[in-house]
């Protein structure tokens, strides 16, 4: 089973089992993660789900689209090499993800 886990600004982490083609962002919501506004739920247009992926693991998802990287730029706290949207990252059947959650999204 695929697992996602959330770590949050405190350091705080939850770990999520994830059902393979939803969003990270579908799991922490359906889960209660905290750290993920998720405000347009998933429709790319609002950027509250921003997440760090853990470094080592970020070649290992597939690249970001234009829209995503656009939509980077308008994150409440400053993107990083590592930032992605939890919206756009599809669970996969062998997922082992970790992620961690900035300090606000609004």
């Amino acid at each position: 089973m695929p697992t996602i886990h959330y770590t949050d600004d405190t350091g705080t982490t939850v770990d999520v089992t994830a059902k393979p083609g939803d969003s990270v962002m579908e799991t922490a919501v359906r889960n209660g993660v905290t750290g993920i506004v998720a405000e347009c739920g998933g429709s790319l247009s609002c950027a509250t789900c921003h997440v760090f992926i853990q470094e080592d693991q970020v070649e290992d998802l597939p690249p970001m689209s234009e829209m995503e990287d656009e939509m980077l730029y308008g994150t409440a706290v400053d993107r990083e090499d590592c930032s992605r949207l939890s919206c756009q990252i599809k669970v996969t059947e062998d997922m082992d993800l970790h992620v961690t959650t900035p300090e606000t999204q609004v």
